[in-house]
């Protein structure tokens, strides 16, 4: 006697059943015990689960971000514009208001971790991650940290130290420094800003980071992993200036804020503040750029406060 086509298929889907329910499910979160009523950036809980098949949630609209990120299984991600299949290793993220649902896989349900978190500065956060609202998921490999990230985060909490909060904003940044380097972009990036101009922004933001210090134009190229020649041509293609020039300007116009600022502050101080440890040559630069030397110009500035004053 032959058994029925859909007879087997029961059988079998009960088998899978049971294979499937062999895998201990969990459910656990921690929430922020700390809980800031108002901060520029607040983690407020973060948690783990082992999902049943099909288990689901939504459609509903939360009050702040949810980031989800999936160690193991499938499931199926929706919004009101598209529907996600996912698995190991992708990431989710829903905005505040977003209408949303998800739901586990039938066969193999997903296991993931999820953080959740608010603040003023929350939204520009997230932009630069290209974690948009009508771009909610990426596609990680799987050495993403992400996962080790949000379990560091809800260790934390579950010693119900206050503390716990600070450390959770950061592995946040963390988290976000993950996406950025493994799967998104920078808000610039998704708009299509070409390459030049993003690798000048870099060079002007590193020089502007680091002026301070007496760092090189050849520290600088080999921190952006470019040749000297190239790096210079395209920085005066933008800028009209060399990036040497564009340091040197920088340091000087920095000096003559200090020379304002803090009388109190001699004007070989002045020079090693902003990078220059030779104070003949910073004199030199200093006359050249500006017309008088450092001395004079406090001197002016010093007369001319003295003039205004009742």
């Amino acid at each position: 006697m032959t058994t029925a086509p859909s007879l087997v298929a029961s059988k079998l889907d009960s088998m899978l059943r049971k294979v499937i329910l062999l895998k201990p499910t969990t459910y656990s979160v921690a929430s922020n015990p700390a809980q800031p009523e108002a901060s520029r950036l607040r983690v407020r809980f973060a948690g783990e689960s082992q999902t049943l098949p099909r288990h689901a949630l939504g459609p509903k609209i939360y009050d702040h971000f949810l980031l989800h990120v999936i160690e193991s299984g499938r499931g199926t991600f929706r919004t009101e514009a598209d529907t996600y299949p996912l698995g190991p290793g992708d990431c989710f993220l829903i905005h505040p208001g977003q209408l949303v649902s998800y739901v586990s896989d039938h066969n193999d349900p997903w296991r993931y971790r999820w953080v959740a978190f608010d603040g003023d500065a929350a939204a520009v956060e997230v932009e630069a991650t290209g974690l948009l609202p009508e771009r909610p998921v990426l596609h990680m490999p799987s050495e993403s940290r992400i996962p080790g990230y949000i379990s560091r985060i809800q260790a934390g909490f579950q010693t119900k130290e206050e503390s716990s909060h600070v450390a959770a904003v950061g592995y946040l940044y963390l988290i976000w420094a993950e996406i950025m380097r493994l799967g998104g972009r920078p808000a610039q990036v998704l708009l299509g800003e070409p390459q030049v101009q993003r690798t000048v922004k870099q060079m002007i933001n590193y020089m502007t980071a680091q002026y301070a210090h007496p760092v090189s134009i050849e520290q600088m190229c080999a921190s952006l992993g470019y040749n000297r020649a190239y790096l210079s041509r395209i920085f005066k293609k933008e800028t009209g200036m060399t990036p040497i020039t564009y340091l040197l300007r920088l340091r000087i116009d920095q000096s003559k804020r200090l020379l304002r600022e803090r009388p109190d502050l001699s004007i070989e101080q002045v020079a090693a503040s902003v990078g220059l440890t030779d104070p003949l040559y910073f004199s030199r630069q200093f006359k050249r750029r500006v017309g008088k030397s450092p001395s004079r110009y406090r001197k002016d500035i010093e007369d001319t406060s003295a003039q205004d004053q009742p």
